[in-house]
């Protein structure tokens, strides 16, 4: 501590036996000296069992200048010049070059004279180099002396032409510099070299050392470039305790621009997969003006904090291949259909000129001429009847749990425009298709919005919204509401068909005034239809009801009125009496939709036809019937002729059914399960929107060969809740119901009587807490009291942050996306982010893999593919891990993917939770030592442990206060990347 006054500050703690900037520590003021020497200290002890440190001036934004000697034991001695060592990061060179630009002849005489006369002072022999500061007026300060080879010795060799290793080693064999033919008169500099050390750190990152397996590993080559590496390869794997440096590339030239070009080219043309390597922060380096013009210090980095953005390479054919290659050997979704032999060569084929022409005018070409008032009276003044095809949302939705692609649909699109441009409109959008493109699709919703609108341009796009829910499951704040529509309006939705699950008004109302205040969309405000109205038995779902549940929709502005039969419930009688007496009521167009559960629907829309229905929705009959709508060829066949004839035609609708039942079949995992229309569906009730998926979630729960008993209790469950109306999110409450009692085996019976001795789903919680609204019959009691009774409920409606409410104007796509479905969100990105962007692998290789030996054509961008294949699964590991040989146009790469069904013999490590702030994770693989103890008090921001990969050691620190609860690590253990360390209460 003495001697530090004497020297003045700054001034670096360095090891004595460090090197690598280990155990070194600039010290800019007295107070910093202690921990920095504590901090040093350990760092040195830990890499080089040796905690002696010195002190030494510091130069401040110096040039790191060495010169390279060599000398023998007949006390002759030469420099080979010397080299620029200033790119630095943490003190650890990064970049070297020879010989040092813009540096002055005669200093560089000088330098290398000091150099050589200190070593012969001190009787050096071999090989070695000699170290100083050059500060920026001209005066240079020796700082060390390395008594070995330099990493960087390759620049040297390369622009003297001199072997140094040989040389090193014939003189400890007792040669002299002149048996070797070396002599400082012959020793000349020849051009320039700089050289790049390519390590597995990550820039973007803090540097941070990165592990795993070389996936691939390709080098360059040609004239004036050299690789000094290890032992690399593909499927080598980079471990935490070894250096970070995977090879050295020294590129020469007739000067440092010409070198700098050929070493860009070189680093340009590494292929490194697996791990993240310094690649880019090196182009970066090379790239700028100031090093080029040979102006770098070692404070050149620090100053230019934008070289540690430089764009890192997107790498999509690995992670493509990774996801191809974990469905591969997971098989997810099981094999292939067997027989499945192609979907897109069944689609109609048009001439090149229909299909690059425009699409005729259609429905919305009309919409955007006149506007939504007068569309709608021109709806309702048409003999004809109008058709919605569902084909694109609510038919997949029903039959297949909403999972068919983005990709899949725009196939038919173009097709649908030019051949039926009669369509009233096509439903492709809301309901569930938001939820489960982000879940399991892993593809944005706006995406498919944007690209079925572009594809689509003459039909308006028609979306399912669920009033203040918009596409999600609770009530959102009215601003949500408001922004989504308008996103939607101008990305492309056209016609807003709006409800609410309980019939709720006032729920309906904030999302039909923000379709009025678009530009352009259609309100179409929805009633929805359950029991059966024209029962003598029916108290609750009259026509009274339901004329009643119009007035209301009416008076709000709707411009089309909407029947939503979800089930399948309404019977002919019924729909005749109910369209008869909604159109003499009011003026506004009726548009009927049902589901074909039972196999009687068409009967329902031939008498709401014969009424005066002037809409109706049905689907290809391929993706027609059953938990689905109506089949369109029969609806167009049997009115063909007729005064209500669609103006469709038969042949075109007929056309597409080949491709879409191929399209069906690519999707079999995900079939409803029900092979024939059901009776069953008059006493249970359940949608036909939601039946799919309810026997998916079954599956998933083990109840799949209990599904009748979860029909019979979905019955129950309705009848305890009160005989609500039934479609999302009313029905998931209802169906969660279900699936909990048959799951615990219990008598409903018993449930409804004593609901506190049962664990009750939070969403039918939220139901008899309000969360969705009153019930048209109101409250089940005495079972809600008895429900609620010491359940903790949380509020329904929050209110916008500022924050929420500034991303919401500026990024609106996102923000909804996190504000509605932020589960979803995260696992869409945490997908893009491992795997990029999905949507370009075909559905068959999306959906079920490679076979060994396969190989698929992924289309990137117009022009740009990649052919990726499987060439051989390895066996399991005793971690489950398989090795697998890939290909990427041919060229071989190994990826390691977990097998889920093989159980790992080694013990795994806790993962940390991420949303738990308390749960503090290691950042990276290392060696972790706490710092803290169990019971002790920390501080935000406090450190509690340090974690050491390869050349770094990094302070871990708590993100938030508490006491240190307990170590889920022990000291000096080793860790991957995600592993608790410490939990913080």
């Amino acid at each position: 501590m003495a001697a530090s006054a004497e020297i003045g500050f700054p001034l670096f703690v360095k090891a004595v036996n460090g090197g690598g900037g280990r155990g070194m520590r600039q010290v800019n003021d007295p107070d910093r000296l202690r921990p920095a020497l504590v901090e040093a200290m350990r760092e040195a002890e830990s890499a080089f069992g040796d905690d002696r440190m010195y002190l030494e001036q510091a130069v401040i934004n110096p040039r790191h200048i060495e010169v390279q000697v060599l000398a023998d034991a007949a006390g002759e001695a030469i420099h080979l010049y010397e080299r620029d060592c200033s790119l630095q990061r943490r003190h650890q060179k990064v970049l070297e070059m020879a010989p040092a630009p813009n540096l002055d002849p005669e200093l560089r005489d000088r330098i290398c004279a000091d150099a050589l006369r200190f070593i012969r002072h001190i009787h050096y022999v071999n090989a070695g180099t000699v170290e100083f500061l050059l500060g920026e007026d001209g005066r240079y300060v020796f700082i060390e002396m390395n008594p070995r080879i330099q990493v960087e010795h390759t620049v040297t060799e390369e622009i003297t032409g001199v072997d140094l290793v040989q040389a090193q080693m014939r003189i400890a064999g007792g040669e002299t510099l002149a048996d070797i033919g070396l002599a400082q008169d012959t020793i000349t500099i020849r051009g320039a070299a700089l050289q790049c050390r390519i390590t597995t750190e990550d820039p973007a990152n803090g540097f941070r050392p990165d592990t795993g397996v070389l996936s691939v590993y390709r080098t360059p080559g040609g004239v004036g470039v050299r690789l000094d590496g290890g032992v690399v390869f593909g499927g080598a794997t980079v471990g935490a305790n070894f250096d970070s440096l995977l090879v050295k590339v020294t590129c020469r030239g007739r000067d440092l621009a010409q070198a700098a070009a050929r070493a860009f080219r070189a680093l340009n043309e590494f292929r490194i997969r697996g791990v993240s390597t310094n690649i880019p922060f090196l182009e970066a380096v090379i790239s700028d003006p100031e090093f080029l013009a040979g102006h770098a210090t070692t404070g050149f980095i620090d100053a230019r904090p934008d070289l540690l953005k430089a764009q890192i390479p997107v790498d999509r054919a690995t992670k493509l291949l990774s996801y191809l290659a974990e469905v591969s050997v997971n098989r997810p979704n099981g094999s292939v259909p067997a027989d499945f032999s192609g979907a897109r060569r069944r689609l109609p084929e048009l001439p090149p000129e229909v299909l690059k022409a425009a699409p005729p005018a259609g429905s919305r070409s009309h919409l955007l001429e006149v506007g939504p008032v007068q569309w709608a009276a021109d709806l309702r003044a048409q003999t004809a009847v109008a058709v919605t095809d569902t084909t694109f949302r609510d038919a997949h939705q029903s039959l297949l749990a909403t999972r068919i692609r983005t990709r899949d649909l725009l196939h038919a699109a173009p097709i649908v425009a030019r051949t039926l441009p009669e369509l009233l409109s096509v439903e492709a959008w809301g309901g569930a298709t938001y939820d489960v493109a982000l879940r399991f699709l892993k593809e944005d919703p706006w995406d498919r919005l944007d690209a079925l609108h572009s594809a689509m341009p003459n039909l308006p796009i028609q979306m399912l919204l669920r009033g203040r829910n918009t596409v999600g499951y609770t009530p959102y704040p009215l601003e949500v509401t408001s922004a989504f529509v308008a996103e939607a309006a101008r990305s492309g939705v056209d016609v807003f068909r709006i409800f609410d699950s309980l019939n709720n008004v006032d729920q309906i109302r904030p999302a039909i005034e923000a379709v009025l205040e678009t530009d352009h969309a259609v309100a179409e405000a929805t009633m929805c239809y359950t029991g059966n109205m024209t029962s003598p038995g029916e108290t609750l779902y009259t026509l009274d009801y339901y004329l009643h549940l119009a007035e209301q929709l009416v008076e709000s502005g709707a411009h089309v009125l909407a029947i939503k039969d979800m089930a399948g419930l309404l019977r002919a009688p019924a729909a005749a009496k109910l369209v008869s007496a909604l159109r003499s009521h009011f003026d506004v167009p009726v548009h009927l939709h049902t589901h074909d559960t039972a196999g009687g629907q068409l009967g329902t829309l031939l008498a709401a036809i014969s009424a005066g229905v002037d809409a109706v929705d049905v689907a290809s009959a391929a993706m027609g019937g059953t938990t689905s709508q109506v089949p369109m060829a029969a609806l167009v066949a049997s009115l063909e002729g007729t005064e209500r004839d669609t103006g469709l035609s038969l042949d075109a609708v007929t056309d597409l059914e080949p491709y879409w039942a191929a399209v069906r079949q690519l999707y079999a995992p995900f079939e409803s399960g029900l092979r024939g229309p059901t009776g069953r569906i008059y006493r249970t009730e359940i949608p036909g929107g939601q039946l799919s998926n309810l026997r998916q979630q079954a599956n998933s729960l083990g109840l799949g060969d209990r599904f009748e008993d979860v029909e019979e209790m979905y019955a129950a469950a309705n009848r305890i809740l009160g005989n609500i109306v039934k479609v999302t999110p009313s029905s998931k409450v209802v169906g969660d119901l279900a699936l909990a009692l048959v799951g615990r085996g219990a008598d409903p019976r018993d449930f409804e009587e004593h609901p506190d001795r049962y664990d009750i789903p939070e969403s039918v919680i939220g139901f008899l807490n309000g969360d969705l609204g009153t019930p048209p019959g109101g409250w089940p009691e005495p079972f809600r009291t008895k429900a609620l009774a010491g359940r903790r409920t949380r509020p329904v409606v929050a209110e916008l942050s500022e924050a929420d409410s500034a991303d919401l104007a500026a990024h609106p796509r996102h923000a909804l996306n996190r504000l509605l479905f932020p589960g979803p969100l995260r696992d869409y990105e945490e997908a893009f982010e491992a795997y990029s962007a999905l949507s370009v692998i075909p559905t068959r290789e999306f959906l079920y893999g490679l076979k060994q030996g396969g190989e698929v054509e992924v289309v990137l961008e117009k022009g740009h593919s990649l052919e990726l294949g499987i060439s051989a699964i390895g066996d399991p590991d005793d971690h489950g891990m398989r090795q697998v040989l890939c290909s990427v146009n041919g060229q071989p790469r190994t990826l390691a993917v977990r097998d889920m069904s093989v159980d790992s013999a080694v013990p795994t490590a806790e993962k940390a939770d991420r949303s738990v702030p308390g749960q503090v994770p290691a950042p990276f693989a290392g060696v972790i030592t706490p710092v803290v103890e169990v019971g002790e008090e920390v501080a935000a921001g406090q450190q509690v442990a340090t974690i050491e990969a390869m050349k770094m050691e990094a302070a871990i620190t708590t993100p938030v206060a508490g006491v240190v609860s307990r170590w889920a690590v022990g000291p000096a253990q080793a860790v991957e990347g995600g592993d608790l360390l410490v939990v913080i209460d």
